[in-house]
């Protein structure tokens, strides 16, 4: 399946680029702020499908580039899935759980309307919930893949922050009242690909999914658990949230349901365990 895909230096795209038939397009290519012309490089390539695993990431900054956001992470996927409606051929997005509030405990799922009480806590979100928006809205066969806490071995994550820092100090404060689950991007680099694949021999899969790995975690535990499988013997300090503000709130409860993922396109919740020790693994081989 010839698939083109929005982005190439991110962690999810990088990922994709690794698979056969999958062509990555930079910012110089398609720039997601200038929407016309993400539509004329997917006119101009022809594919069979096509990915969306670009965006405008930079939460915190967000708050104060909201214009730009909206256009990045909104106005780009609407006018990409709109092209790939009229050309009849499937759409895939990647968008997150911060277009929920993060409020109560149980799992968010994908039925959950992220407005009002429930919706976005900043500009990041509301972005993002804009993209979803869109996408939908222009039909065809078209998937969206909420996910949370993206980590792989390259780009800037969670993993390769808590390495560097555990590395050269004795004990690191970490919120430990952020509940989620860390998602490899390998393996939604693979949901992706299950999605566009399965759209493309039954439109009517259309709508929005979830995937996140497994178990659910604080970000405390899972730095414990990054020191651990890395042979650190840095100590981790519980903290609340609010000792470390940013100017973009983060959602407390980052848990998504992911049993419609596994009902609809097989795809079941990865084990973040495992994908810690392959991201350690390909980091020790490249170091």
């Amino acid at each position: 399946m010839n698939i083109l895909v929005f982005g190439k230096t991110g962690q999810v795209a990088r990922e994709l680029s690794l698979l056969p038939g999958v062509t990555c397009l930079d910012r110089a290519a398609a720039d997601l702020s200038d929407p016309p012309a993400c539509v004329a490089a997917i006119r101009a390539a022809r594919p069979e499908a096509v990915i969306n695993a670009a965006a405008y990431t930079a939460v915190d900054k967000a708050e104060d580039d909201e214009a730009l956001a909206g256009v990045i992470n909104g106005a780009a996927p609407g006018a990409m899935a709109r092209a790939c409606a009229d050309m009849g051929i499937p759409f895939v997005s990647i968008s997150s759980d911060y277009v929920f509030s993060g409020g109560g405990s149980a799992p968010w799922s994908p039925e959950d309307v992220p407005e009002g009480a429930t919706g976005p806590l900043g500009a990041y979100g509301r972005s993002k919930l804009a993209g979803e928006q869109a996408v939908a809205a222009a039909g065809g066969a078209w998937g969206i893949l909420r996910t949370s806490w993206v980590v792989s071995a390259h780009g800037s994550n969670f993993v390769r922050t808590m390495l560097r820092l555990g590395a050269t100090r004795d004990s690191l404060n970490v919120v430990a009242d952020q509940i989620g689950g860390p998602t490899p991007a390998r393996d939604i680099a693979a949901a992706c690909i299950a999605m566009v694949q399965g759209l493309a021999g039954d439109p009517g899969k259309a709508g929005i999914h979830h995937l996140s790995g497994t178990p659910d975690v604080s970000w405390a535990d899972f730095a414990r658990a990054i020191f651990d499988q890395a042979g650190l013997t840095c100590t981790v300090v519980d903290i609340p949230g609010s000792a470390y503000p940013t100017p973009a709130a983060r959602p407390l409860n980052s848990r998504l349901n992911c049993t419609s993922l596994e009902a609809v396109f097989g795809v079941t919740r990865p084990n973040w365990h495992h994908g810690l020790a392959d991201i350690l693994k390909d980091l020790k081989e490249t170091s």
